[in-house]
């Protein structure tokens, strides 16, 4: 993906490419709309599940928020090595800015679980700098 944040953690590759969604956006009542595509690439030698997500969202004023529960958009995927698993979600902010990082629990087929780590990726305006805040 073009413009994404991406990070590693055994062999399982998550790239992350957030978009500002202007027409569903009220910036005059502090609600600013970015969605989020991500991609979850398993370079791994053996399949992996998806069990469950964890978020921390901090916006423009340095609020945080913590997010987690069981896999994405209501799916645990099991994702085989060499395969690809992308969905988009997205996340209000009460700021014009902020800043999303997580991780995803991970089991292997023998039961044992890992955390893969989703990158940091920075939520700024179309026309502001992009910066990790």
């Amino acid at each position: 993906m073009s413009g994404s944040y991406s990070a590693t953690t055994e062999g399982i590759e998550v790239s992350v490419e957030p978009f500002y969604l202007d027409d569903e956006s009220r910036p005059e009542e502090s609600e600013f709309i970015w969605a989020y595509m991500v991609e979850i690439h398993n370079g791994g030698s053996e399949p992996v599940q998806l069990k469950s997500r964890y978020w921390q969202i901090t916006d423009g004023l340095g609020r945080q928020e913590e997010v987690n529960g069981p896999g994405v958009v209501g799916e645990q995927p099991v994702i085989e090595p060499g395969e690809t698993y992308e969905y988009s979600s997205h996340c209000p902010l009460a700021t014009d800015s902020g800043i999303m990082a997580g991780a995803y629990e991970m089991e292997r087929p023998d039961g044992t679980l890992f955390n893969v780590t989703i990158p940091a990726f920075s939520l700024d305006l179309p026309d502001s700098i992009r910066s990790l805040n």
